[in-house]
């Protein structure tokens, strides 16, 4: 029986879930390392929610070291079917306001140096990733924000950066020239493996400054970043909670088939030790081959 149904990722500000009854620590092993943390899972208005903390108890890894394969494996061995996660960005836009949620719909990925896909190692999968963002968990955090009377905006693109530097001038003005709305260093990877494991994916986006390019934010700080996260972590909390009691018991996405038709590999030369290793991402469909 699953321990969750339910992940939400904490990220910067948001090392706890305030409001998770009956909540005891679990450590999950998994075959590509340790997550960043003990998930802290429990009862949440009803539902069964797994809380994880992206950076760690402390803020003390960075985005560049997170273990996104460990964290997002972990919430499938917890049986977790829908995650909702919370990620501080730079707006790119005037109208995306410090204190205010954007639920972004699209993804650029400008990271060099991570593990994005559970795949490798004698088996080969592709999946469709056009539209990255499930509209289910996206119109539940639309529906959290309306109740929690927090200003949101619907749509946009995050950009991923690597950081941990924030960005330069230069960098920030021309992601500002392609179009994109929003940046942050997290959530580019955490979506994709969340679709390889068919597991649905939105972004909360709490934005906290507006990036180097506004003439009243020439050099992003951390203590700015802060100042605007304390305001806004009891707004996300709120939506939250607002979105977990919105969600739909039974899914109606496409999520939950994404690797039906991903695995281009022969099930018959996949490598025992691979097999083994992503039997829970892919076992349902070797099942039947020997």
């Amino acid at each position: 029986m699953a321990q969750a149904e339910i992940g939400i990722i904490g990220g910067s500000g948001l090392y706890k879930m305030a409001g998770l009854e009956r909540g005891r620590q679990v450590s999950i092993p998994t075959p590509f390392g340790r997550p960043s943390g003990a998930f802290r899972v429990g009862a949440l208005d009803g539902r069964k929610v797994a809380f994880l903390a992206r950076h760690g108890a402390g803020h003390v890894i960075s985005p560049s070291e997170i273990n996104f394969r460990a964290n997002i494996y972990g919430f499938k061995k917890l049986g977790v079917q829908r995650i909702l996660s919370v990620s501080a960005v730079g707006s790119l836009r005037e109208d995306l306001r410090p204190g205010e949620m954007v639920l972004p719909l699209q993804f650029f990925d400008r990271t060099r140096q991570r593990a994005s896909t559970f795949f490798g190692s004698g088996v080969v999968a592709h999946i469709g990733f056009a539209e990255p963002i499930c509209p289910e968990v996206a119109e539940a955090l639309a529906f959290g924000c309306q109740e929690s009377g927090v200003a949101f905006h619907r749509g946009g693109t995050y950009v991923c950066m690597e950081g941990p530097a924030f960005s330069t001038l230069a960098e920030s003005n021309a992601y500002r020239a392609w179009g994109m709305d929003v940046i942050g260093m997290t959530n580019l990877q955490e979506a994709k493996l969340a679709r390889e494991a068919e597991i649905c994916y939105a972004t909360l986006a709490m934005v906290t400054d507006y990036d180097c390019w506004h003439s009243d934010h020439e050099a992003v700080t951390v203590t700015q970043v802060i100042e605007c996260l304390n305001r806004n972590v009891e707004n996300a909390r709120r939506i939250l909670r607002f979105a977990t009691r919105a969600l739909p018991k039974e899914r109606r996405c496409r999520c939950g088939q994404a690797l039906a038709h991903a695995i281009l590999t022969d099930p018959k030369k996949i490598p025992t030790r691979t097999r083994k290793k992503l039997e829970l991402l892919i076992g349902k469909y070797l099942s039947s081959i020997k």
